[in-house]
């Protein structure tokens, strides 16, 4: 069952079967490629094909350049596509060469972060799948035991060595973001050394070996901005295939019995700002939010109480 903050994020939603026992067919990927109902969405450097600002292009397997790889993504189940429920979905992996001799406008090709929140619950689904599993590929092209090249197997889903046999499985990093509100219910967001100065989000990190989601809350919570927290309260979850994320979302409160001392890190935040909601809206010309394709904005929006006009 999702939370109702997950209903609302963007990439969250999803309309495909992943129909996962096709994997293990030998020749799935020639099979579904061979087949005219297939559609086959290109990806290229973490980017995907757009036939428009809101619907990624789903092309025959005929239109489409042969692939170093693909990666069999499932069965649409979208009523309101333009695909029939069931449409087999595979993604085409391009080379530099490949993508553009399919579309040589770069401005074709769409970055999930900016068209996330525009997509259907099927695309938005699609595109998630997709670009987590390419970014996987690149990273992992070669044997961490071995260190020999490794060859796609079980539709995309696996690199295997070709000579030992041995597996490699797509892997996702969790990331805890959490809204930290103190006594008087105000917002801690922060400003992130790679970002522009007047950019501010709610604090993230990610969770080490060993560790619960609620000791992570506590632990980034402390090391980043020096306040300690209590009562971490999880609100949902979404994808963030940048490269290979699961945001998991929590709400905290400051430890009113030992608060800690406001201070950023110096390295990944070197501002702090606690808003009031009025305080907040008052700041909307100089600060800037997070997109709406992200869990941010929608955690921030859940505490503001409706959406932000940014």
């Amino acid at each position: 069952m999702s939370s109702p903050l997950t209903d609302r994020l963007p990439l969250a939603r999803h309309q495909v079967d992943r129909d996962y026992l096709t994997r293990d067919r030998a020749g799935a990927v020639s099979d579904l490629l061979a087949s005219e109902d297939t559609r086959v969405l290109p990806l290229w450097r973490g980017r995907t094909l757009m036939a428009s600002e809101d619907r990624l292009a789903l092309l025959p397997a005929s239109d489409v350049p042969m692939a170093d790889d693909y990666v069999y993504l499932g069965l649409s189940q979208a009523a309101d596509a333009a695909e029939p429920v069931g449409t087999p979905l595979v993604a085409a992996l391009l080379s530099d060469d490949q993508a553009r001799a399919l579309e040589s406008d770069e401005a074709s090709w769409g970055s999930l972060r900016a068209f996330g929140s525009a997509l259907s619950a099927r695309d938005a689904g699609l595109a998630v799948e997709a670009v987590a599993v390419a970014n996987w590929h690149d990273s992992h092209r070669f044997s961490p035991r071995s260190g020999r090249e490794l060859v796609s197997d079980k539709a995309g889903w696996v690199r295997r060595d070709p000579e030992n046999g041995h597996e490699v499985f797509p892997r996702t990093d969790p990331a805890i973001i959490v809204a930290v509100t103190d006594a008087d219910d105000r917002l801690l967001l922060g400003s992130n050394a790679l970002w522009e100065n007047n950019r501010y989000s709610l604090l993230a990190g990610f969770v080490e070996p060993g560790e619960s989601l609620e000791q992570a809350v506590q632990r980034e919570i402390f090391e980043e901005s020096g306040v300690k927290v209590v009562d971490p309260v999880y609100l949902g979850s979404q994808p963030w295939p940048f490269p290979a994320s699961l945001m998991l979302g929590f709400r905290a409160r400051v430890d009113v019995d030992d608060p800690g001392v406001l201070e950023p890190d110096g390295a990944e935040i070197l501002e702090l700002r606690w808003f009031s909601r009025a305080e907040l809206a008052a700041s909307l010309g100089e600060v800037i939010l997070p997109g709406r394709t992200s869990i941010a904005r929608a955690i921030i929006e859940d505490w503001f109480g409706g959406e932000i006009d940014q």
